[in-house]
């Protein structure tokens, strides 16, 4: 029977070629839609499992860029049980690197404390250093820097050559390269020398690398740290410099230094708490918040937190390729059926014929099926097969800004949902060809 379903599909070989050609194109789509999907998920997994310190950052902070903590705060992070080492960093958005305006991918400057990054145990941009060497204590106030590969291959920088960012000639002495779009990004340089450069106050950070002692796990550590900065007050997100803003500003102040003072309004004596429990004032009394219930001044984030943030993220892209992909899955399935339903208008004297001979209606049903099923398995395994390359050659033709990844559970799954489609578009034909009888086929042909 499957030698001649395969017949049957090759006599109408243009009908049979435009189903399969609609349904790898969808096939294809698919694969590449959620390749965007797994590709985030690995890139991420594989930058955090780099990186298995905690970061302190400024409450509600998307990313330590748009953090800013007090500098002081590092001696008592320091003194917490289960801490071992304490780096402070500071990021900036790098805008011009030798006069090209930097949009996408984008560029950071990388601040750090030289000593106590020399003092972490892991560190994936030292361990990965592929050219030159890392910073050095004596590196410390000067322009000497570490740029990452995908930086220096762009601009055609190597190891003592000079770099011109945001108008400032930096010494490069480091090539490093982690493999991953994540942290290959970044200008490192000497904290001290990243505040002077971008005017960032000299007594904050943008957030607190911190690494542990191992004796203590990282969710009863985060929250003893939590704990410490508890009813501190909160410092204000980082802004960068806007001169409408500030003028904006100037001109509030300046209004309200010439607006006469208003009188304060008399105080009222206090009275005795009356029998409703009211205190005389302006309502019931209301004990403060006690010191465990205050909000904290850190959020502190391991590389589990950040993983559970992109599941969250992958699982809404997940949903929006769904119903992009449903689309062209829709147009494949009503291809399909179209050619399934023409072959057996077409083919109504054959399935007379083939049921007076002693074909079953189960027969009938199975060879219609097993036509469309042939037509979905080859539109999956094409399909899967090019969106495959597709995302190899796309990754090839933008290392630095793509990470697609069709995983072989996606292919598979790939293959086998294009089966299912392919089955489903011929179920209406091969039940309209199983409920005829031999006479009317012939009669109807």
């Amino acid at each position: 029977m499957f030698r001649f379903a395969f017949r049957n599909l090759l006599s109408r070989k243009t009908r049979t070629l435009l189903s399969l050609l609609g349904l790898t194109v969808a096939i294809m789509g698919m694969v590449g839609l959620f390749s965007v999907a797994e590709g985030l998920d690995q890139l991420v997994s594989r930058t955090f499992d780099r990186i298995p310190g905690l970061i302190a950052m400024q409450p509600g902070a998307p990313i330590p860029l748009f953090s800013k903590l007090p500098a002081e705060w590092k001696a008592e992070l320091e003194d917490i049980e289960g801490v071992r080492t304490v780096n402070p960093e500071i990021w900036e958005r790098v805008n011009v690197i030798e006069g090209k305006m930097i949009v996408s991918p984008p560029r950071f400057f990388f601040g750090t404390e030289i000593a106590s990054r020399l003092a972490l145990e892991r560190d994936p941009y030292r361990e990965d250093i592929v050219s030159g060497r890392f910073l050095r204590p004596d590196d410390r106030g000067t322009l000497n820097c570490v740029i990452s590969r995908p930086i220096a291959e762009e601009f055609g920088s190597d190891v003592g050559d000079k770099l011109e960012v945001n108008g400032h000639v930096l010494n490069i002495v480091g090539i490093y390269e982690c493999g991953t779009l994540l942290l290959d990004v970044a200008i490192i340089l000497d904290i001290g020398v990243v505040r002077e450069l971008n005017r960032f106050d000299d007594d904050s950070v943008s957030a607190f690398y911190i690494e542990q002692t191992g004796t203590v796990g990282d969710d009863e550590l985060a929250e003893r740290i939590h704990d410490q900065f508890r009813g501190r007050q909160r410092g204000p997100a980082p802004l960068s410099f806007n001169p409408l803003v500030e003028a904006f500003r100037s001109l509030d102040r300046q209004l309200k230094s010439a607006a006469p003072p208003v009188a304060a309004p008399p105080k009222r004596r206090p009275t005795r708490p009356s029998v409703d429990g009211t205190n005389g004032w302006d309502g019931p009394q209301v004990s403060p918040p006690k010191k465990s219930e205050q909000p904290s001044a850190i959020e502190v984030r391991s590389s589990s937190d950040w993983m559970n943030q992109f599941d969250r993220l992958t699982a809404d892209l997940d949903l929006v390729l769904a119903i992009l992909t449903s689309i062209g899955v829709t147009i494949a399935v009503l291809s399909i059926l179209n050619t399934m339903m023409m072959s057996v208008s077409e083919r109504m004297i054959e399935f007379g014929i083939l049921k007076a001979n002693g074909w079953s209606r189960g027969d009938v049903l199975k060879l219609v099926m097993l036509e469309s099923g042939l037509i979905g398995i080859g539109g999956g395994m094409l399909g899967s097969g090019l969106g495959w390359a597709a995302t190899h050659a796309l990754n090839a033709r933008w290392p630095d800004r793509l990470h697609l990844f069709a995983s072989p559970g996606l292919l598979a799954f790939a293959v086998a949902f294009s089966t299912f489609v392919g089955v489903l578009g011929g179920f209406y034909p091969a039940w309209s060809a199983m409920r005829l009888m031999p006479m009317d086929a012939i009669r109807r042909g």
